[in-house]
């Protein structure tokens, strides 16, 4: 039993060496175990490339405007480890966490002796969550987002109320595979006989994939490109806003406060969702409600602004869509600021590209390493680099000092790459 939080969570951490297995059957003798807390609570279940955390965001705080209480299982985290698990928004007390721990870690090691193996990290932190929400802290929904891909993701053992699918891109090709058609496939893995998927995919040929995987599990289909029409779109000052009319109605001047001309695909793929809840009295949640979710949602790490003097902002564009993404409305909102990037990444990301990406934006890039087991070397990253204002250290800690050299200058300093880089310098600044 433990006793202490840092003695529960570095148990917890010590799983890592078991690495990513893709597959279920742990998972589901897990459930079996636990006696399936899988099958007693009401979920959603989001997949994507990008833009999952930003949708779970937006969900949960429109069911939260329309009085529900909404947990999330989500990852990597950003601020603290705990976030993992959260209940309208707020993170599990560190009590919660060793309860939890000290509940699984019987069942993880009589499953270690057995032909199923030993259960990873991310399985045990999936199982954690099933298990708190269904008898530890009860909530009228739980969004649970998918950590790698979909079909043979640990938390795919869901049985939800509706399945969600943001967009398709090119990331985690060593295990997903080499096409966009192969990546949907597996994202698609998570559609389940006769629950409804809505989906703001736009590749027709991953479309095609998802839309075929929904026909033989006779699941109502709906694609956001397909049948609804944004428009009016506008950058503000502190967000965005753009109009929306979807089969059933027409949304003017919808708001968010999360910045990025993606995030209004993200909300309007949201709005499909609610819809969707209040088409079949799953949920009701009002236009004001809706509107009002839409800009109270906030994702930590998503071209977010932590400090001023100067600018700094952070994003965890951490693959080449992401970067793309983030190129685009770094452009569009700052057309005459010279931007300064500091940019880290994981060893199995194609880097190469990302950084000739954030090339044509930046006046000048310095590249970092960070704690942990896949982090890239910074001196690989500077080498793959063809900008000529370039520099590179080893230590994230020495980013502090290259944003303090940019004081006065009139830059605005963009952190970006690894979500777990990102999660590093946000501690280290606020």
């Amino acid at each position: 039993m433990f006793t202490a939080y840092e003695e529960a969570r570095s148990w917890i951490h010590g799983r890592l060496k078991f690495g990513v297995k893709p597959g279920l059957g742990r998972m589901e003798q897990l459930m079996a175990r636990l006696g399936h807390p899988e099958k007693k609570i009401r979920a959603f279940h989001v997949a994507g490339t990008n833009g999952k955390g930003s949708t779970v965001a937006f969900i949960r705080s429109m069911l939260q405007e329309a009085g529900y209480t909404v947990g999330t299982f989500t990852s990597p985290y950003i601020i603290t480890f705990n976030e993992r698990i959260s209940v309208n928004g707020t993170p599990i007390s560190d009590e919660e966490w060793t309860a939890l721990v000290n509940q699984m870690k019987p069942h993880v090691e009589a499953l270690d002796q057995t032909e199923y193996g030993q259960p990873t990290e991310f399985e045990i932190m999936t199982a954690c969550a099933f298990l708190y929400f269904a008898e530890f802290h009860k909530v009228d929904f739980v969004i649970f987002e998918t950590g790698l891909g979909g079909r043979f993701d640990s938390t795919n053992v869901v049985e939800p109320l509706l399945t969600v699918i943001t967009s398709i891109g090119h990331d985690h090709m060593n295990i997903l595979g080499n096409t966009i058609e192969e990546i949907a496939g597996e994202k698609a893995g998570i559609i389940k006989e006769g629950i409804p998927i809505v989906t703001a995919v736009t590749q027709p040929e991953a479309l095609q994939v998802i839309r075929h995987e929904a026909e033989r599990h006779a699941a109502p289909f709906q694609s956001l490109h397909d049948t609804c029409v944004i428009f009016n779109e506008e950058a503000l000052p502190a967000g965005e806003q753009f109009s929306f009319k979807t089969a059933e109605k027409c949304y003017e001047d919808i708001r968010t406060s999360l910045i990025g001309t993606h995030q209004r695909q993200n909300a309007a793929l949201s709005i499909l969702a609610a819809e969707w809840l209040n088409r079949e009295n799953i949920a009701r949640i009002s236009d004001e409600a809706l509107r009002s979710g839409l800009v109270k949602a906030v994702w930590p790490g998503r071209l977010e602004l932590v400090q001023e003097h100067p600018p700094v902002y952070l994003d965890g564009a951490h693959n080449e869509e992401g970067v793309e993404n983030l190129a685009e409305t770094m452009k569009q909102r700052f057309p005459d600021s010279r931007i300064s990037v500091v940019f880290s990444a994981l060893k199995d990301k194609p880097y190469q590209n990302m950084i000739k990406r954030l090339e044509t934006i930046a006046h000048a890039i310095h590249f970092a390493s960070f704690d942990f087991p896949r982090a890239s070397l910074a001196k690989d990253l500077y080498d793959a680099s063809e900008i000529s204002n370039k520099s590179w250290s080893e230590d994230p800690g020495d980013v502090l000092e290259f944003i303090e050299s940019k004081k006065g200058s009139n830059e605005i300093v963009l952190i970006t790459g690894s979500l777990y880089f990102i999660s590093d310098i946000r501690k280290r600044l606020k």
